[in-house]
């Protein structure tokens, strides 16, 4: 089988590497029908999180699966599944608490760009639906293994209400679908922090009501003009950079939430001038499991259509242009077929 390895900073390649087989009893194994390139990913393909060795990428994922562990009891064989880049067993004390990403059990998932994949814990990690979709729907369905669960994570942990003003700091795929997390939600105000025209267009029809260009001290200081001066109700924080993160806090009322799903580089918080912002903050790697009953509903009844991000398609074995396109925003997020691939 051939898959995705990052060998190193912009060295991406699709080479031979051993089949995916069960390790565990509580083991799955899927073919693939849908991976992707992930914002994450670029971390460690610029060289911002460095790598010790080869390693194969991909932890967004949806397929058939093809063999269960002999411990698996509610996933079989030939069902169509979305799961977690987080696995979990969806039964310790943190997964009932909604937690699944902090699961006692968790792995995060890799190798996902490839034709096949081993999936841990699989009862408590994947989430069949109830047929076989079609295939117009699969993109969207991809999205709720990672960028639609953490955006609507990030809306959730934002406190986003109906008829709340909601600002989001980041236009990748995952601010973009938090833009349709609030507004799913109920949100009567969108502002949508974006300088690109493709994305601002998207976030616009995901349901952004506002666009500011302006970042840093400007950025705050545009926000603040377009709510009078208070800062908005929920602002979700969807990059991981200091400025992002100060932006994201200084841009909320004062007793408003900031949900934060940024992957944090290079961030830290000052306790002492957030003391008095009195801004709730909550965030971390989504929950994804707990909300992928609920978004796969509202995809199969065609409440959402979050594949909408996906603006680039490759075939899985030109998955390096797809890091490329991204790296260089020639791309918002790459889609990857493995049909065909062995």
């Amino acid at each position: 089988m051939r898959g995705t390895v990052l060998y190193g900073p912009r060295d991406v390649r699709f080479e031979e590497r051993e089949a995916p087989r069960i390790l565990k009893p509580t083991d799955a194994i899927i073919r693939v029908s849908a991976a992707c390139v992930c914002g994450s990913d670029l971390w460690p393909y610029r060289g911002i999180q460095p790598i010790e060795r080869p390693t194969p990428m991909g932890h967004e994922y949806c397929g058939i699966v093809e063999e269960v562990g002999k411990d698996v009891r509610t996933i079989k064989p030939g069902q169509f599944v979305i799961g977690s880049f987080a696995t979990s067993d969806n039964t310790c004390a943190i997964c009932k608490h909604g937690y699944q990403s902090s699961c006692l059990q968790r792995e995060f998932m890799s190798a996902a760009q490839a034709p096949f994949l081993r999936v841990p814990l699989a009862d408590g990690t994947l989430v069949p639906t109830s047929g076989m979709p079609s295939e117009d729907l699969i993109p969207s369905l991809l999205t709720l293994s990672d960028v639609m669960g953490t955006g609507w994570f990030a809306a959730d942990a934002a406190n986003v209400k109906p008829g709340s003003t909601v600002a989001v700091v980041g236009d990748g795929a995952v601010g973009l679908l938090g833009v349709l997390s609030a507004k799913q939600m109920g949100a009567e105000r969108i502002i949508a922090m974006s300088r690109h025209a493709t994305r601002q267009k998207l976030a616009r029809e995901f349901g952004a009501t506002d666009i500011v260009t302006e970042r840093g001290e400007e950025g705050i200081a545009r926000i603040k003009e377009l709510t009078k001066g208070i800062g908005a109700d929920s602002v979700l924080e969807c990059v991981g950079t200091q400025q992002s993160m100060t932006q994201a806090i200084n841009s909320t009322r004062p007793g408003g939430y900031v949900g934060f799903v940024g992957v944090p580089h290079g961030a830290s918080l000052d306790l002492g001038q957030f003391f008095y912002t009195h801004v709730h903050l909550h965030g971390g790697p989504a929950p994804v499991r707990r909300h992928l009953p609920e978004l796969i509903k509202l995809v199969l009844d065609g409440k959402i259509n979050p594949g909408k991000v996906f603006d680039l398609t490759l075939p899985l074995d030109q998955v390096a242009e797809g890091y490329r396109a991204m790296d260089e925003r020639r791309a918002i997020k790459a889609l990857l077929h493995p049909n065909g691939t062995k």
